[in-house]
């Protein structure tokens, strides 16, 4: 039978699929529109499954912040390339997530996957999207961050790559964002040296003892190096300790202080952090191939 354009297009509409695919559906299905859908979703499902073992180290990072300033999500949704992360229905998915899961305030990601817009799951969504997009899509992660009583937070998102939030109570409009934006660019491992593990100071400090006595100086002499030189690194990894983004002559600490200041919370999040990316050798990839066709 001949399948009109219109219902192409109606199709189209439901599923995102492609044209050439929704018309082969409609024909396999002699026109039934129903049929067509469900038998597209099926199929789509399946291919998600399959697709579920590929690396995502590519996406973005969406973030989202209620009325009063009090509590803020940063959400990292994975795909397999540059080019889907900036896909429109992709950064609709993202946004739509961290919308959801502040709503929601869900214990983990699994939970991220439950909770339901539009009548179906993220987790639905999200396998329908890979149908869509031909990729492996994921929801890996995200961070809440509340602001205490009488406090307020802001976000900072460098791009789509790196998002950044901070809670304080006092302080000038603008700090809180002022900070963010010194989360992004830093990424502060420990708020100040006293939350730094004692493992994590120890091993460093380790490192700093055998390289100075390489120095061949007395072990007096020693221990004043390390201790400076220990100093030195927790300034470097924590966030009241390092030079403000904005002016590096005076540290995060000072700023604070001499605003009346304090740092409550913070969070960061970076696209595809840690995760082992599949190195790709295009030139023995061709070679390969060219075996192949000899």
């Amino acid at each position: 039978m001949a399948i009109s354009a219109a219902l192409v297009k109606e199709l189209r509409e439901r599923t995102g699929a492609g044209m050439m695919e929704c018309k082969k559906a409609l024909l396999a299905t002699d026109g039934d529109i129903d049929t067509a859908a469900d038998n597209m979703r099926r199929e789509g499902l399946a291919k998600a499954d399959k697709k579920a073992g590929r690396i995502a180290a590519e996406g973005r990072i969406a973030a989202a912040v209620n009325d009063d300033r009090t509590a803020a999500v940063l959400v990292e949704v994975n795909c397999e390339t540059d080019f889907v992360g900036k896909n429109e229905d992709f950064v609709a998915f993202a946004d739509q997530v961290a919308v959801a899961a502040l709503a929601g305030r869900p214990a983990d990601v699994e939970a991220v996957a439950a909770i339901e817009f539009g009548g179906e799951t993220i987790d639905a969504h999200r396998r329908a999207l890979i149908a869509t997009l031909g990729e492996n899509i994921t929801v890996r992660r995200f961070r809440r961050i509340e602001a205490v009583a009488d406090g307020k937070l802001d976000v900072y998102l460098h791009g789509a790559r790196i998002a950044s939030a901070v809670a304080v109570t006092g302080g000038e409009d603008a700090l809180a964002r002022d900070l963010a934006m010194h989360v992004a660019a830093s990424a502060p491992a420990h708020l100040s040296a006293d939350e730094v593990p004692a493992e994590r100071r120890a091993a460093e400090k380790e490192i700093l003892v055998a390289q100075a006595r390489d120095s061949g100086k007395p072990d007096e002499i020693i221990e004043k190096m390390v201790e400076g030189r220990l100093r030195k690194y927790l300034a470097e990894i924590t966030f009241l300790g390092q030079p403000f983004v904005k002016d590096p002559d005076t540290t995060v600490e000072k700023l604070v202080k001499s605003q009346s200041a304090k740092i409550t919370d913070y969070t960061r999040l970076e696209v595809g952090e840690g995760i082992e990316k599949k190195q790709e050798d295009f030139a023995a990839e061709v070679k390969a191939q060219a075996s192949k066709s000899a």
